[in-house]
């Protein structure tokens, strides 16, 4: 069954619209009106291999924050669509991803719950060209409450504010990767409760 999915967002504020394939090869296409924002979302599908078309416009005159945290809303959406009931998931998923001077760990369970731990200090305050580093964080906090997942992100160490975000955002995407594919040793959904949607 195909894991396709489109998802569309209209506010005062923003639009955004994604489709997610989650069986993809890494095609992309990214238009956002933050370049280093548009450069993390093109490393995050290449890397999880999840073909990721994202158009997204926003009042980035007045602050970035409406723009990012409306893409983490849709584009967790899409995961949970595309998940469907999750029949033969592997569900869990974890990735180590250095970058030069910077480690980072991501682990995603697509369980059904949101819950969010984000122990990566070091970008308080920090801009990367336009991008407030801040935003990274509810970026992807947008994303675990739409998708209903479990996703800790942890800096073990490192300093370069570039390094620790793309770093970041390529172990989501392997973590997201392992945990999304279908374990052909499963015929059915990964929990004892028999559902991983109520």
């Amino acid at each position: 069954m195909p894991r396709r999915v489109k998802v569309h967002r209209k506010t005062s504020e923003t639009e955004v619209e994604i489709a997610l394939d989650l069986d993809g090869t890494g095609k992309r296409h990214i238009e956002t009106p933050l370049p280093f924002f548009s450069h993390m979302l093109d490393a995050f599908a290449r890397h999880g291999l999840f073909d990721l078309d994202v158009r997204a416009s926003g009042d980035v005159d007045v602050d970035g924050h409406h723009t990012v945290e409306d893409v983490g809303l849709c584009l967790g959406q899409a995961f949970r669509e595309a998940l469907g009931e999750k029949q033969g998931i592997a569900r869990y998923g974890q990735a180590s991803i250095p970058f030069d001077d910077t480690l980072v760990d991501a682990v995603v369970d697509f369980g059904g719950r949101p819950a969010f731990v984000w122990l990566v200090d070091g970008l308080e305050r920090r801009w990367i060209g336009t991008f407030d580093c801040e935003l990274v964080h509810e970026f992807w906090q947008s994303f675990v409450t739409r998708a209903e997942c479990n996703l800790h992100v942890r800096r073990h160490y490192g300093e370069n504010a570039h390094h620790i975000v793309e770093a970041g955002f390529k172990a989501v995407a392997r973590a997201a990767l392992a945990a999304s594919r279908v374990e052909p040793r499963s015929s059915g959904v990964p929990s004892t409760k028999g559902t991983l949607t109520e």
